[in-house]
């Protein structure tokens, strides 16, 4: 004989709560991907040349070296969130998940910051 009703079995065996506001960020960061991603291009295929002084006074320019530094955030937490959820999805030892989402976590955060410091540097040595 059970006592409890047939929600209260139910309730805390679902969903963690958290899946709606990843959700919502990945469409932000895929709108803000698709807005600076056609600036980016539109800007990179208005250059003289892709000879590297311009390439350099391009990334130097201070609005062009925000709009890149926005870009390779979005670029980044865009990409940790799905690859965040393949892992989650089809990973399932326990242990190759856990392992696997904190390298993934710290590969994209390596890989923004050093973008990042590549585009300052180059903004601060400029011509």
């Amino acid at each position: 004989m059970r006592l409890h009703s047939p929600l209260a079995r139910v309730l805390g065996s679902g969903a963690a709560g958290e899946g709606t506001g990843h959700f919502v960020a990945q469409r932000i960061s895929s709108v803000a991907l698709l807005l600076l991603g056609i600036w980016f291009l539109y800007r990179l295929f208005s250059l003289e040349s892709f000879a590297f002084l311009d390439v350099q006074r391009f990334v130097a320019d201070p609005m062009n070296a925000v709009l890149l530094m926005l870009l390779t955030v979005s670029m980044a937490h865009h990409s940790w969130l799905g690859i965040q959820v393949i892992i989650e999805d089809y990973v399932h030892e326990p242990l190759v998940k856990i392992l696997s989402l904190i390298a993934s976590r710290f590969l994209h955060a390596f890989v923004a910051v050093a973008a990042l410091y590549s585009i300052v540097s180059i903004g601060l040595n400029r011509l």
